[in-house]
C-alpha cells in the first residue's frame, strides 16, 4: 500500500484529514489503521508525521457501503 506523509497542525482532527484527502470525513478509519504509533485523541498535536493511505477507488465505495444501515444497502 502506498502512503502520503502529512505533518499535522495543532488541533487537527482525524475526520479533518479524511475530509482533506478522501472528501469524506467518515473515512478516518484507514488513517487510524495506518498509524498505530499515534495515540487516538480527539485532536492531534502539531508536527506529527501521519501516514495517509492512498485508497483505490473501490476502497472508499466499499467503506461507505459498509457504513450504511442494512435497509439502505
Amino acid at each position: 500500500m502506498e502512503f502520503i506523509e502529512h505533518r499535522s497542525a495543532e488541533g487537527e482532527r482525524w475526520d479533518h484529514l479524511a475530509w482533506r484527502y478522501y472528501g469524506d470525513a467518515c473515512l478516518y478509519q484507514p488513517i487510524l489503521d495506518a498509524n498505530p504509533q499515534l495515540r487516538i485523541l480527539p485532536a492531534l498535536s502539531g508536527g506529527l508525521r501521519v501516514r495517509i493511505p492512498i485508497l483505490d477507488a473501490g476502497d472508499s465505495d466499499q467503506a461507505a457501503f459498509e457504513d450504511l444501515p442494512p435497509w439502505k444497502r
